[in-house]
């Protein structure tokens, strides 16, 4: 088991601490707040976990650069605490797991494939005619990758993704286990009493450095491409339909769905079970908090909420407007049988 001192763990991450006299401290492990230890290193980014922070018997926790309480720990200050925790992570986590360069004999890859160098072609993999698999890519067993498709350097695809004819992945794409990309888009025409399909004859475009979790589903385009563009991360359990372009270094949160020819700006933030209708545009930086619904297009640089979704503040008053609906009802009720009943005068003839 690897160990370092304090000393060594601060230059590690580029951290500050008071004490030279706890640089000589052992530190042999990491461990969240609730479950560090003697010997650990903790980390603490988020107020709410102050007291646990202060009753933490763990050696050294990585702090904010502002926090001015007094705690058991060696502080070891930080600029972003939770990034500078897993360089702290990668220290002491178990070697990584590598994939032999090669092809598997159970493989079965199709006519004018290309392989780029060094890949890695695990159990089970279906390459379909004229595909393209860049250097250093792993394909995860019973992955498949259908005819055409291009998948671009230093890709690692896990067990049991597909990846539709002619769609094509940029560089450093990492998708998880279950995600389908290009499936077609739930495009049909009510005509005749009955519901026809339309031809979904468009591709999906993942751009470099993007992350796709498990059971993902990004449906191929109608015509032209749904398009996924640079850094832009997205949970398990997301679904994003046909001709949906979605902007760079976004993140989009588990269970998310997002409906056909919407397009998202640069650093959008969708929360979790968030659901956009179609047709709409959501600016640059705009963030959804999690169980809202997207029913109009959403201007630059706001926080919304609810369903439908508006601005976070007047989303609250109408929470707290309707947390007193049980008293004002009461109110109202005795206000109504303590009321006078107005005299009965004689009618006119």
């Amino acid at each position: 088991m690897p160990q370092i001192t304090v000393q060594e763990l601060a230059a590690l991450v580029g951290g500050q601490f008071v004490s030279e006299a706890d640089g000589g401290r052992a530190i042999t492990g990491a461990a969240a707040l609730a479950d560090a230890g003697a010997g650990h290193c903790t980390f603490f980014g988020n107020a709410k976990y102050l007291p646990q922070l202060k009753a933490s018997r763990a050696t050294a926790a990585l702090v904010p650069l502002d926090l001015s309480e007094a705690i058991s720990p060696v502080a070891i200050r930080v600029e972003n605490p939770s990034l500078a925790f897993a360089k702290v992570l990668e220290k002491f986590a178990p070697e990584p797991i590598h994939f032999a360069p090669g092809v598997h004999p159970t493989a079965v890859i199709g006519r004018d494939v290309v392989l780029g160098e060094n890949v890695s072609i695990q159990p089970f993999v279906v390459i379909e005619d004229g595909a393209r698999i860049g250097a250093n890519s792993v394909l995860g067993a019973h992955t498949y990758i259908g005819h055409a498709a291009s998948v671009g350097a230093d890709c690692h695809l896990a067990p049991r993704v597909t990846i539709g004819a002619r769609c094509v992945l940029g560089n450093r794409v990492i998708i998880h286990s279950g995600a389908v990309l290009g499936s077609d888009g739930f495009g049909f025409e009510f005509a005749a009493g009955r519901h026809v399909k339309i031809p979904q004859t468009g591709i999906v475009q993942v751009d470099d450095d993007v992350e796709i979790g498990a059971n993902v589903t990004i449906d191929r385009a109608r015509f032209g491409r749904t398009w996924i563009q640079e850094g832009t991360k997205i949970d398990n359990l997301v679904q994003i339909a046909h001709n949906v372009v979605v902007g760079k270094h976004c993140i989009i949160v588990s269970q998310t769905g997002i409906s056909g020819s919407t397009r998202l700006g640069n650093y959008v933030t969708l929360a979790g079970q968030v659901g956009v209708v179609g047709h709409i545009e959501i600016g640059d930086q705009t963030v959804v908090a999690a169980q809202s619904g997207v029913s109009k297009s959403l201007a630059p640089k706001q926080i919304v909420f609810g369903y439908p979704a508006m601005p976070l503040r007047e989303a609250k008053e109408q929470l707290a407007y309707i947390g007193r609906l049980p008293k004002l009802y009461a109110r109202v009720k005795k206000l109504e049988k303590n009321a006078v009943s107005p005299p009965d005068f004689p009618s006119e003839t």
